[in-house]
């Protein structure tokens, strides 16, 4: 076993954070339970409960009270340690932990300064060769990089030795909002490609899953801002992308909106409401700060996408409900029931996958042959 180094302190700290607003959550929905309790509330109806008073009051207080002071006062203690320890090493367990934190937690890791919070950056194999040719891979939610190696094979390497790409691979907080992340990853391409050491030829950036909706942001938002790096952008391929939304976020919500008829559940769907703003993103596939926004696909892009079924065969029913076991074929491919929102990705822009499920997407070599004819 290794030495323990700031990595480690920086991740236990940020769990013991957690652990503390865990335990200060849970105090608060039991107080909120036993006044509704206390009230003789009838199982139906909008719910009333507020903190306890008196000696009931002061004891949940003094528990809430105690949790942070003792977080705090750990946070404090183990703070000046850190620059003490060695630099922090990669952990491919450490990593894919940290990731799934960040897609349910994100905005909120953020938001109170939590170390782990995962912060965007741009990561290349040292040993690939540089080229004019940039091949940009985004993975989805709670996922990172590391993820686009499956199975013993990783689509952007091969691209590299089949069609001579330089790929490069985004690592970001999944948890943040789809908008959030295009923005800054339109910022950091536009950074990055000045700093390219040889003139860009070409560009194309391959998403999974939100990768997909977080690179048409970065289209959206780089447009808005005048970015030159769209100049060099030729290609745009998602891979099992909820162009229109999932069902399984949709699904959360409408729980939400039931567990709120009963004042005795009503204080559960505290926990629901702590879904980060990337996980709410993918209910209707929105990748702007406002919601509601159609927004099409990039003009003079080159645009392209994948989707799979679970089934042998095309099945309506099948597709619309489970398609990949996530995102369902018709938002895979952009269309909508309503024509004015339909992705308009050409015939021959698109591929579906059968008895394929959403992660294995990213090792099948199926999807592999199509991107490389797509993208030579």
């Amino acid at each position: 076993m290794g030495l323990i180094n700031r990595g480690h302190l920086s991740d236990l700290r940020g769990v013991m954070r957690l652990a503390v607003e865990a335990t200060v959550g849970v105090t608060e929905l039991v107080e909120k339970m036993h006044h509704t309790i206390q009230l003789g509330h009838p199982p139906l109806g909008a719910s009333r409960a507020e903190n306890t008073t008196g000696l009931t009051g002061i004891v949940y207080r003094s528990i809430r009270g105690t949790t942070r002071l003792v977080g705090k006062g750990l946070d404090a203690g183990l703070a000046p340690v850190t620059d003490l320890l060695p630099e922090e090493t990669s952990n491919d367990t450490r990593d894919a932990f940290v990731s799934a934190i960040n897609g349910v937690f994100g905005d909120h890791l953020v938001q109170t300064d939590n170390p782990l919070a995962i912060e965007m950056s741009l990561r290349y194999e040292e040993q690939a060769a540089v080229t004019g040719k940039v091949l940009l891979l985004v993975h989805g939610l709670c996922l990172n990089d590391d993820h686009w190696t499956r199975d013993g094979h990783n689509h952007g390497e091969a691209l590299a030795t089949d069609l001579g790409y330089t790929p490069i691979y985004l690592r970001y907080n999944t948890g943040l909002s789809v908008a959030d992340n295009g923005r800054d990853l339109a910022d950091l391409l536009e950074s990055a490609l000045q700093d390219w050491p040889l003139p860009v030829s070409e560009l194309a950036i391959v998403g999974h899953s939100m990768g997909g909706l977080v690179a048409r942001s970065a289209c959206h938002h780089g447009g808005l801002a005048g970015h030159d790096w769209l100049q060099h952008l030729q290609k745009l391929v998602s891979i099992g992308t909820p162009h229109h939304g999932a069902p399984l976020e949709r699904g959360g919500n409408w729980l939400e909106y039931v567990m709120d008829f009963s004042p005795y559940a009503a204080p559960f769907t505290r926990i629901s409401t702590k879904r980060s703003a990337g996980i709410t993103d993918l209910r209707h596939g929105c990748i702007t700060d406002t919601r509601q926004d159609f927004v099409p696909l990039p003009e003079e892009i080159e645009c392209y996408a994948m989707a799979a079924t679970l089934g042998k065969k095309r099945n309506k029913v099948g597709e619309k409900l489970i398609g990949d076991g996530l995102v369902p074929l018709d938002s895979a491919l952009g269309q909508h029931k309503d024509s004015a929102r339909t992705l308009l990705f050409p015939k021959d822009h698109q591929w579906v996958g059968f008895e394929t499920g959403h992660l294995a997407l990213l090792g099948d070599p199926g999807v592999y042959a199509q991107l490389n004819n797509w993208l030579e």
